[in-house]
């Protein structure tokens, strides 16, 4: 058990002793105790390693029969596909900026000419 399976198990025995205080003291208390009873199992069922079980698809072994679950018993949308590596997004934006560059200077190069070209005197 881990130390928020711990945590998360000494914080669901607190609330069940308040609600066990609660249901002997009667009157409005009484009836809030049974909400509170409810509410600590709840909260045994968010450890994490449960949460994590849910997740993986696997089925809490320790459901009371006759409860719905609080989630899906398998996974609901089968495998995730791999994301793709960073890397393989296209080329390298350094590449194209040099590539602009010396695109514009060509350019410029032959504009510069073509005007020597063909003078305005």
């Amino acid at each position: 058990m881990t130390t928020a399976d711990q945590k998360v198990e000494r914080a669901a025995n607190k609330l069940q002793q308040l609600a066990s205080q609660m249901a002997g003291e009667g009157g409005v208390k009484a009836k809030l105790a049974e909400p509170l009873a409810e509410d600590a199992d709840f909260i045994r069922k968010l450890k994490p390693s449960l949460i994590k079980a849910r997740a993986k698809g696997e089925a809490p072994v320790n459901q009371q029969p006759g409860k719905a679950p609080l989630s899906p018993t398998s996974p609901q949308l089968g495998k995730r596909k791999k994301p793709k590596k960073e890397g393989s997004g296209g080329p390298n934006p350094f590449l194209l900026v040099g590539v602009a560059i010396v695109a514009g200077v060509v350019l410029a190069k032959w504009i510069d000419w073509r005007g020597h070209a063909h003078p305005r005197d």
